[in-house]
Parts: structure tokens; sequence; C-alpha cells
């Protein structure tokens, strides 16, 4: 039988809602639905238990995980499955880099941590990272931070032989997935982009914080895009708290093909951002659990094409 994998996350917000309900729930149904990879290296969508988390939110603070991921401001909806209770109380997350050495402390029986708190936080995330170096522990960074992005941060992991995953998630089926594949289908079928564009509007806590602090996240969602940087522009993200969970995005392409001819195409997506996250969360989490079991530690090559900037990319 497969020891089931233990997991410590950092942010009590939408993203682990939508995780925890969704073991939940795929453990009680058996469905498949929206599951990419059913199995990982012998691990399950059921075999992952939650055994820590972490937050700075006072009300969160203390409160069993199973009431804390339903508290304001998260706004993910309730899945229909019955969600027992976890055990697991909401233990008070790091403020600063001193508090590295408590927090690795609390991660004692967790294999893998995952850094699900809002972007634009990089000290934060940075001190998590040395936290679970510290408490040997795999880091799996689903934020915009550059933390995987750090060679020298890399080399550490590496050595420790702990994988370090990251950085930023590219969601499910998100707007940068759409986006990338309309530019590399442009490509392959031989016509000239002459401009594109996103626009990404969100109701959830994690959009109220990146329009405040918009910097890394634009620049990870160009790193996922073409490299025709030059002609692509993504407009800042747009905070509408009636939209709750959801996200709407619009795509436009400009484009020429034979003779110069012009092509135009509009696309509108409409998703639960969290549920987006939660799609691939599952595979991270496996995949670094599977990679430290085997001794593998830094970069985990087939987490790449998860990620929208994996080491290598622009911070």
């Amino acid at each position: 039988m497969i020891k089931r994998v233990k997991v410590a996350v950092v942010g009590v917000g939408n993203n682990t809602s939508a995780l925890v309900q969704g073991l939940a729930l795929y453990r009680q149904s058996g469905s498949l639905v929206g599951i990419r990879r059913p199995v990982i290296d012998g691990l399950g969508v059921g075999d992952i238990d939650i055994v820590a988390a972490f937050a700075t939110s006072a009300e969160k603070v203390g409160r069993d995980l199973t009431d804390a991921i339903f508290l304001p401001p998260n706004n993910f909806p309730r899945l229909p499955c019955d969600l027992p209770r976890a055990d697991v109380p909401v233990t008070k997350g790091l403020v600063d880099a001193s508090e590295v050495r408590r927090v690795a402390a609390a991660l004692a029986g967790a294999e893998v941590l995952l850094y699900s708190a809002p972007s634009g936080r990089p000290a934060t995330a940075q001190a998590y990272a040395e936290a679970a170096l510290t408490a040997g522990v795999a880091f799996v960074n689903t934020t915009a931070d550059p933390v995987a992005r750090d060679p020298r941060r890399m080399e550490r992991f590496e050595a420790a032989r702990l994988p370090l995953i990251g950085d930023d998630l590219a969601s499910q089926f998100g707007t940068s997935v759409v986006h990338n594949a309309l530019l590399r289908l442009l490509k392959e079928r031989g016509l000239t982009l002459v401009s594109s564009y996103q626009v990404n509007l969100g109701g959830t806590e994690d959009f109220r914080n990146l329009v405040e602090n918009p910097d890394t996240k634009k620049r990870s969602k160009l790193n996922a895009l073409s490299d025709d940087a030059d002609n692509v522009e993504v407009a800042p993200l747009g905070y509408l708290p009636h939209l709750g969970s959801q996200k709407v995005a619009h795509l436009n392409v400009e484009a020429q093909g034979w003779g110069e001819t012009s092509v135009s195409l509009d696309v509108k997506l409409k998703v639960h951002d969290p549920s987006g996250a939660a799609g691939v969360n599952i595979d991270l989490i496996r995949i670094a659990a599977s990679a430290l079991r085997n001794g593998r530690g830094g970069h985990c090559a087939e987490a790449t094409s998860l990620l929208k900037s994996p080491p290598g990319t622009a911070s």
C-alpha cells in the first residue's frame, strides 16, 4: 500500500479551499472529471493529506482548516461532498525571516510545503522556502514571486536533495494557457502576429492583491506567452468583487495571412480561478513528493509545463 503524501499549505484562501474540498469530493465519488493525471508514480488524487496550514488572518488562525476555508474573504463555492473535520488547526504564518525556524519546526511530518499565499510578497515566499530547506521538505511555489528562479537557492535545494518547484502555476485552463496555445497555432500555421492582448477580471482576494501588487504577475504572464513579447500586451488586472471566485478573460489576436490579408480573433473565457489552481496543484504536489522519495533535488523537469515562470525565465 502506497504511503500517502503529507502536505503543509501556506495560505488558507480560495485555492486551498478548492484543493481541500476537491480532495474530499474525489475520495467520496471516485470521479475522474477534471483530473489530468489520475496517478503519478503510484500516487492517486486521494493519496494526499493536509497536515499543517499557515495563515496571517487573525480570523483563521486557530480555527480548524475545514472551518477556515469558508471564512471571508474566501468566496469559492461549497462543492457537493461531505467535508470531514481536518483536525488541522491553522497556525500563524511567519511575518519576517526571523520566524523561519519556528515555521520549520511546525513542518515536522510534512513532505511537501505548498506555498499558495497571495503573490507580491517575495520576501515572505523566500522565507518559507528557507523554512522548507531547514525542515527537509520539498517546496512548491504557486505564486509569481521569484523563488525557484534564483540559481543559488536552486543549488542549495539540489545539494540537500530536496525538490524546488516554481514559479507561478499555469492554471489548468486559464488565460495564459489558452493565449499561448493560440499564439503557437498562429506560428505553426504560418501566420504573422501583428498584435495581441489579454484582459483579466476577477473577484477573489488574490485578484485584489494583484491589482495592488501587479509587477511580478505581469512578468510571469509574459513569460508564459509568445517569444514575440513586443507584440503582446497584458492589461492590468481588474478586481470586481461581484464575480466571486470566477475569472473573466478577454483575448484578442490580430494577424496577417497569405497576401498580407487580415485575421482577427476574439475569445472570452470564464472559469472558477481556484479550481484551475487546484487542478494543477494536485499534480505539482505529487511530482514533488515523488521526486523527494526518489532522492531528486532541485528542479523537476516534469513540472515545467505546469508553470508560467520555471527556472531560466525572467524575474
